[in-house]
Parts: C-alpha cells; structure tokens; sequence
C-alpha cells in the first residue's frame, strides 16, 4: 500500500484495534503481538493517543483532567500532532523495514469520538488526516460489544485515564453507532469481531482473521 508521506509503497502490514471503551481490544492486542511474534514475525505493538514519547506527554494532556477541559477541535488537532510523531518515528519505521504494527486504536477513533460522538466535526478530522498523516491500516479488527456493557467495563477500571467513559451511556451508543457505519465505509478494511465471551473464545476469533490476512498477503502473486 501506498505511504503518501514516506515516498514510496509500504512493505509491512498495518493491523489496528478500535471499538467501544471496555471492548476488550488492548487485551486481544497484546494477545494477538505474543502469538505472531512466537510464529516468527516481527511485530510492534503500540497504542494511540500515544506509542512515541512526544505522543504520550500529549496522551497526558488529552485524557488527564477535567471531561470538559478541551474541545472537540482541540482534541482533534492535540490527537493529530500526537498520531504524525507516532507515525513518523514508531509506525512508519516498522512497515518500511517489512513488519507488523499493532496499533490499538488509531484514527478510526478520531473519526468517531471528534468527528461524530461528540461534534459533527468529521469533515475537519478527514482533511487533518489526509494534509498531516497520508496512512491507513491495511486491517481494522473492530472489537464489538453491547455499549452499555462497554460502559460498564470502563467505569471499571482504576486509574486517572477515565475521561471518555465520564460522558455517559449516550456517547458510547454513538460511538457504538460511529464504529458500526466505519464498517459500511471501508468494507475492504474493518472487520467486526464479536466481542462477545471468555477472552480466550474472543481470541480465536481474532487469531483466525490475522492467519486469513497474513496467510492472503504472503501468497504468491500470479504473474
């Protein structure tokens, strides 16, 4: 696939992880990373906002604080300049030299928490994305849900980064709602997973994608 930024065509493979907050998609990351790496892959797991040491001070000023201390536009431009350092020093390295990123989340998110959940805003967040980032993944593994489960997971964690799920049970239907129409607009791309079950029974889900997509990509092509 073609890198608009990089100059030339990506020879890696680009797999993102997005759904609803408590969907369970940072565990079946981390899970899906051990089990291509112990295949013999090199592979990258990281994590938006965040996954560079410039995109995480900025993680701190986005999910840190008051739900209310930014704006949608804001947040927009503080998750943009965070995904460009992502991109450029973890995320575009790794797919020039042949491996595989695990990104659990990436602009997908931006889409639907900015652009739709929160301020019909999603116009401004596809223009940021094509001037500044110029990359897609080549695979969305949409971790699927009910929102008022993933409500109730969320608000189950410990810890300060608890900002999106403070807005309530109406945002994760829209962002459950956002997710499901991203899957309509790149049918090729997003792939819904039920997340539905043990982790385990949700994992040979998500293995079996992954071996389907990495078994297509290392076929022969036919002259």
């Amino acid at each position: 696939m073609k890198d608009r930024f990089s100059g030339g065509y990506r020879l890696g493979l680009f797999i993102t992880f997005e759904g609803c907050d408590g969907s369970g998609k940072s565990t079946q990351a981390r899970m899906l990373k051990a089990y291509l790496t112990e295949q013999g892959h090199d592979v990258v797991h990281t994590r938006e906002p965040g996954g560079s040491p410039g995109a995480e001070e900025i993680r701190g000023l986005i999910l840190n604080g008051d739900m209310d201390r930014w704006s949608p536009e804001t947040e927009i431009l503080l998750f943009t300049a965070a995904r460009r350092d992502h991109v450029e020093r973890v995320i575009r390295p790794t797919l020039a030299r042949g491996g595989i990123v695990i990104c659990d989340r990436f602009a997908d998110s931006t889409r639907v928490y900015q652009g739709v959940a929160r301020a019909d805003l999603r116009p401004v967040v596809d223009q940021l994305h094509e001037l500044m980032i110029g990359i897609e993944p080549d695979h969305t593994f949409l971790l699927d849900i009910d929102p008022d489960e993933s409500l109730n997971r969320g608000l189950q964690r410990i810890g300060a980064e608890e900002r999106f799920e403070s807005f309530g049970a109406d945002l994760q239907r829209a962002i459950h709602a956002g997710f499901s129409r991203l899957e309509d607009e790149f049918p090729e791309r997003v792939h819904r997973v039920s997340g539905e079950g043990e982790i385990d029974e949700v994992f040979e889900r998500v293995r079996a994608l992954a071996d389907s997509i990495i078994s297509a990509k290392s076929a022969p092509t036919p002259n």
